[in-house]
């Protein structure tokens, strides 16, 4: 409920904002006009007065500052009704976004990719923050849906590359016909962090930053299975001589 709220109070702010701006702009153009078939118009012998064309232009340029100013406004306003304090409610969950990055962390890092439909060839392509391919891979599962890829950090000739660098997977799937197969890759994990870059809500997912708009599925993380501990039942043995009926015997 309170997402919904929070998204009609952006939706309101924003339409009164565009009747706000137009009507700036439609004042702007009517005095850039007024101005310019003034100075046309003007007489030779008598022209403007350089203080009041001065002034003029000064009234313009507040004109068009304002103008700047309601579209900053209007992004903060969006920002933070829809887009930062939603986000920060999905801290410690985990989700699944479309992004083709991941970082590698322990010697791997993990993709989903989606192909819309069947394909015949497919060819996963691992890159560095350079756009170097550093790993290639032909998969033999190419039906429509879902895959995972998990890569091993190693690059083509053998070496392990070293954790934390940002890598991207690149996907390319074609059918029988030589046609490309749309593909789409995603990240799956737990939202660490939440933060605003040049007024776009970005979130941490397995420490690459992603646009929050981008997530697809959130849910609660799986807790660990914890194993309960038994005590082992003692049974007796009837031929022990140290049982109790043995003593007694």
């Amino acid at each position: 409920m309170a997402v919904d709220a929070a998204s009609g109070a952006a939706a309101t702010n924003t339409g009164v904002s565009a009747t706000g701006r137009e009507r700036l702009v439609e004042s702007f153009d009517t005095f850039l006009n007024l101005l310019t078939a003034q100075i046309k118009n003007q007489d030779p012998l008598s022209p403007m007065d350089s203080t009041q064309f001065t002034q003029q232009l000064v009234q313009m340029t507040g004109v068009e500052q304002q103008l700047l100013t309601n579209d900053l406004l209007e992004k903060l306003v969006t920002n933070t009704g829809s887009g930062i304090q939603t986000a920060v409610s999905l801290i410690g969950r985990e989700v699944r976004a479309v992004s083709s990055d991941a970082k590698l962390a322990a010697g791997k890092a993990e993709w989903n990719y989606k192909l819309d439909r069947a394909a015949s060839d497919v060819t996963v392509e691992v890159l560095d923050s350079n756009g170097k391919v550093v790993q290639v891979v032909k998969p033999t599962d190419n039906g429509a849906g879902d895959h995972k890829f998990s890569w091993n950090g190693k690059d083509r000739t053998g070496a392990q590359l070293p954790n934390g660098g940002t890598y991207t997977l690149r996907v390319t799937a074609k059918d029988g016909t030589g046609a490309t197969v749309p593909s789409t890759a995603f990240v799956t994990g737990v939202v660490t962090g939440v933060e605003q870059v040049d007024g776009q809500t970005l979130i941490t997912v397995n420490g690459v930053r992603i646009g929050w708009e981008k997530v697809t599925s959130i849910k609660q993380p799986e807790e660990p299975v914890e194993t309960a501990s038994t005590d082992t039942p003692t049974t007796s043995n009837p031929d022990d001589d140290t049982s109790p009926s043995a003593l007694a015997a």
